[in-house]
């Protein structure tokens, strides 16, 4: 009977738009959950949380409770009650490295040839991660508009990202004579072998620095959120938390220099 409740969370979860690579986690959490705790209870269910060592994993199992039993209230499924009584593990958050311009201009000197270069340009323009940079296709990217389609993101939607003219010449000089769709031909490894020989940032530290630096130019929070694929601005804010202060600063000295 679980199992076929956990079929239809993860069913209704990806119908309204959600992001399926968290349901499908939290389904197999939930597999996990319901094969050892049959008749769950709050403090059988905080045992079974109790057996993971791992704080970061202890959390994502809780949340993954949680959001079941929330979505089971919703229905009128009972014996869930106790769900908002399960706690949440405290994760300490550790400063994250953020690709800064300084980083951005080393990386293209340092560059060998024209595919790294315009690696190094679609990821200080549009912050993709490196499986969507890796499933680029010639036909995803409008040069005469100026934006890359993101055909698969992480939310399982399509969305467009803006190209910066020095991305866009980039783009075109590696692609110049080359008669394969895949454009740049390289897997999420090979950028990060990539990153690493160039002792440049990860390509995560890439799309913060991207966020970041948008968001210090002028662009909007909205935006930045439509072209990252976030549904929230909770990334955005995560992203930026640290340099909150500093980008805070910059907003007001702008403002001041408009009077």
């Amino acid at each position: 009977m679980n199992i076929q409740l956990i079929d239809e969370f993860v069913l209704d979860w990806k119908l309204s738009g959600k992001a399926a690579a968290s349901v499908n986690a939290y389904a197999k959490d939930l597999t996990e959950f319901f094969a050892q705790t049959p008749k769950p209870c709050l403090t059988s269910t905080k045992s079974w949380l109790n057996q993971t060592p791992f704080i970061s994993r202890r959390r994502k199992k809780a949340q993954a409770i949680r959001a079941f039993s929330a979505w089971a209230a919703e229905h009128a499924i009972t014996g869930f009650e106790w769900w908002r009584q399960v706690p949440i593990a405290k994760e300490k958050q550790l400063p994250q490295t953020t690709a800064t311009k300084d980083d951005y201009v080393q990386a293209i000197k340092r560059t060998k040839n024209a595919r790294d270069k315009a690696i190094i340009e679609t990821l200080w323009s549009t912050g993709l991660r490196r499986s969507e940079l890796c499933a680029l296709l010639a036909e995803d990217i409008d040069f005469l508009a100026g934006f890359v389609l993101v055909r698969t993101s992480k939310t399982g939607k399509p969305r467009i990202v803006p190209l910066s003219p020095a991305a866009k010449r980039a783009i075109r000089t590696h692609l110049h004579g080359r008669k394969t769709n895949s454009v740049f031909g390289i897997t999420p490894n090979g950028v990060r072998l990539l990153l690493q020989r160039l002792n440049a940032p990860s390509a995560h530290a890439w799309r913060r620095g991207w966020a970041v630096h948008a968001l210090r130019n002028g662009v909007s929070e909205t935006s930045v959120r439509a072209a990252a694929g976030w549904s929230s601005g909770a990334m955005v804010a995560r992203y930026t938390r640290a340099l909150s202060g500093e980008l805070a600063v910059e907003e007001f000295q702008r403002s001041w220099n408009c009077h």
